[in-house]
């Protein structure tokens, strides 16, 4: 059925006045009211209690079970690395770069990191080491339950692009060839990125990285082990040297 036109004389039956009626609110352009509106009296809206509050100091975490890394791995999406040849050495820790990789999560979604949860811990059962931004105690008991470990980092958002998408600081030169003929290591115009360092924890997030029961990377009993498996590298390559 064809639209009527509005505006078009009495005998349309829309003319004139175009179905408006005569003069009122409703009849201006950008007529009508808010649906809200009641006449006057206090909207519904103001009527009704505040409830809670939005931090704008918050850090959303991206949230991570336990339970959805094992099925990830069991699909063989997610590789859980191992030491090399069958050493003593321990394999590398799996960072969130590989749960992005693996599909768990996407980098966009990442903003300020990813805690570890403890759902479908019952499931778990190889021995991973994971470095997270931050990790929930039951998530941790399931985790070295069956001979992994979890380590919590923290990353600016400077250090998590850098871990996520280190394309975009590659340590290359543009021009090799000057660097060469000038021999200053600066080079004659050639551009160097470099990839930043990962800053220390603000001072109101310093007791949580701090702390062995979150299992942060700066608790003492955390860097000592990591200064207990540097020593026990050094002593395998030793030993290695000395039987050859």
């Amino acid at each position: 059925k064809k639209k009527r036109r509005i505006g078009r004389g009495i005998g349309s039956s829309k003319g004139k006045t175009s179905g408006r009626g005569h003069k009122g609110q409703k009849a201006r352009a950008g007529r009508g009211v808010h649906p809200s509106f009641e006449g006057g009296q206090t909207k519904l809206y103001k009527r009704l209690p505040k409830r809670g509050f939005t931090n704008v100091h918050g850090e959303d975490m991206v949230p991570v079970n336990v339970g959805t890394i094992q099925d990830y791995i069991d699909m063989g999406r997610l590789r859980v690395p191992s030491s090399d040849n069958g050493e003593e050495k321990e394999a590398p820790p799996l960072t969130i770069k590989d749960l992005v990789d693996a599909g768990i999560t996407n980098s966009t979604s990442v903003k300020h990191g990813i805690k570890l949860l403890g759902k479908g811990r019952h499931r778990i059962r190889s021995p991973i080491r994971l470095e997270v931004s931050r990790a929930s105690a039951k998530a941790i008991a399931a985790i070295e339950s069956v001979g992994g470990s979890v380590t919590t980092v923290h990353y600016n958002r400077l250090a998590l692009r850098a871990l996520l998408k280190p394309e975009k600081f590659d340590g290359t030169t543009t021009d090799e060839d000057d660097d060469e003929e000038d021999g200053d290591g600066i080079g004659g115009g050639g551009k160097r990125k470099i990839v930043p360092r990962r800053a220390r924890p603000p001072p109101k997030l310093m007791p949580y990285y701090t702390s062995y029961d979150k299992r942060g990377y700066l608790a003492p009993e955390v860097q000592l082990k990591r200064i207990e498996e540097r020593l026990e590298k050094v002593s395998v390559a030793d030993d290695d040297d000395t039987s050859k």
